[in-house]
């Protein structure tokens, strides 16, 4: 048991653990879902990768405290680093056990509209996406002008993301939302299972990519042809990432959809790009935590391809710590095949400077697999890296931490895609 009787204390407390290199003792402070699936040595390699680019942990500030929807507490100890703030993030429950645990950048800026977006031209509303125990939150923004209007649902990249998919100042999805509103188009956007229900998804131990995405984005194309300044027969799914890659197989479950934009959709086995990237930011650094780190993930990408990979295989030796049930069902999917079967429109958009998903390694199969199919349109936008973010010279993390907007191009281009006209 953790010493202390406030999820702030057993938060300092892990902070210094972690300081001080005895990772051991904080994987025993691990709620069992979580244990199953990090290991004392993920968690060291992940956290010394990290403070290699940040520099040594130098001060550690006061602790700030929310509750979340899932009953516990998530904890936020702002750091300060070498090279700059930090910020540990857990969750915890009433007995001091994590349920979570990762370093994020600093404390954001307060986002800001970005230029193309213009608030007066459309209404936004709360909406409640699904049903049951794993309903989740999300926004509908209406354009004011009349209808009828297409529509278009948004889904995020992989991880727990809230729906304007923030990471550090930065908010995505709620760069398109306002900017495609105010061109006319109706958007819904919501908060990830995992984000809302994360003590939950963990202690399910079948849980599959297709459980994370695809109940959720039909409530949210359902609820977006409801709306009455909406044409229900023009109603599109726009995925980022992984958001991206399972748009098809959403598509394939909901017919009803009218066609697909894909961001920087993997197109990659998630495993073997999770070491690509892993050898990438190695190559950056130079560091030995970071060598280690892709150590772990060849061995367990290996697990993956292997065909011991079974339903009782423990998440802790697999990639990114999820569970063997979610890794069988990635397996078994091939998004462009998918995508190639539907008889529905597409707009493939990749940015040339994206280190996670690639024109070499991801968009290649896209245009190999869907060359022969109509209706297709692939973009690349030189100067964009995996957030549509302008940007010049060699990519990396960093490109991420200073606030910024997704290419108004970018917006533009679905925008217009997405018109009436052009769907006629």
């Amino acid at each position: 048991m953790i010493s202390g009787s406030r999820p702030a204390e057993h938060a300092l407390e892990v902070v210094a653990l972690a300081r001080d290199g005895r990772f051991a003792e904080i994987e025993k402070r691990f709620a069992p879902a979580l244990r199953a699936v990090v290991s004392a040595g993920t968690l060291r390699a992940a956290w010394e990768a990290e403070i290699g680019r940040s520099g040594a942990l130098r001060v550690v500030g006061a602790p700030l405290s929310e509750p979340t929807a899932a009953g516990l507490v998530r904890v936020s100890v702002p750091v300060t680093c070498e090279r700059g703030d930090r910020t540990v993030i857990m969750s915890v429950d009433a007995d001091g056990m994590l349920h979570g645990l990762r370093l994020a950048p600093g404390a954001p800026a307060a986002w800001t509209p970005p230029p193309y977006a213009s608030p007066t031209m459309f209404d936004e509303h709360e909406v409640t996406v699904g049903s049951g125990p794993l309903a989740v939150a999300g926004t509908v923004s209406l354009p004011r002008r009349p209808g009828p209007r297409p529509g278009v649902v948004l889904l995020s990249g992989g991880g727990p993301f809230d729906r304007d998919e923030t990471s550090g100042p930065n908010k995505p999805l709620k760069d398109l939302a306002w900017g495609l509103a105010s061109r006319g188009v109706a958007v819904a956007r919501f908060d990830k299972v995992t984000h809302t229900h994360a003590g939950q998804v963990a202690e399910a131990r079948d849980f599959t990519m297709t459980d994370e995405y695809v109940p959720h984005a039909v409530a949210a194309v359902h609820l977006l042809q409801r709306q009455p300044t909406v044409d229900p027969t023009r109603v599109f799914v726009l995925g980022h990432s992984m958001g991206g890659k399972v748009a098809p197989r959403v598509a394939a479950a909901e017919p009803s959809v009218a066609g697909l934009v894909l961001l920087a959709a993997d197109a990659q086995p998630m495993h073997r790009a999770a070491v690509r990237v892993a050898r990438y930011l190695a190559s950056l650094t130079g560091d030995p935590a970071t060598q280690e780190f892709v150590r772990v993930l060849l061995r367990q990408a290996a697990l993956v391809d292997s065909p011991h990979l079974s339903p009782s295989t423990p998440a802790a030796d697999l990639p990114l710590g999820l569970s063997a049930s979610y890794w069988r069902d990635l397996r078994g999917y091939d998004p462009v095949s998918t995508a190639a079967a539907l008889d529905k429109p597409m707009l493939i958009l990749q940015g040339g400077r994206d280190y996670q998903v690639t024109v070499d390694d991801d968009l290649a199969r896209w245009e190999a697999g869907l060359t022969d199919r109509p209706g297709v349109t692939i973009r690349v936008y030189d100067a964009d890296n995996h957030l549509f973010f302008r940007g010049t010279g060699r990519p990396g993390p960093a490109d991420y931490e200073a606030a910024q907007h997704v290419d108004p191009t970018v917006v533009a281009d679905i925008a217009d895609w997405l018109a009436p006209a052009r769907q006629s």
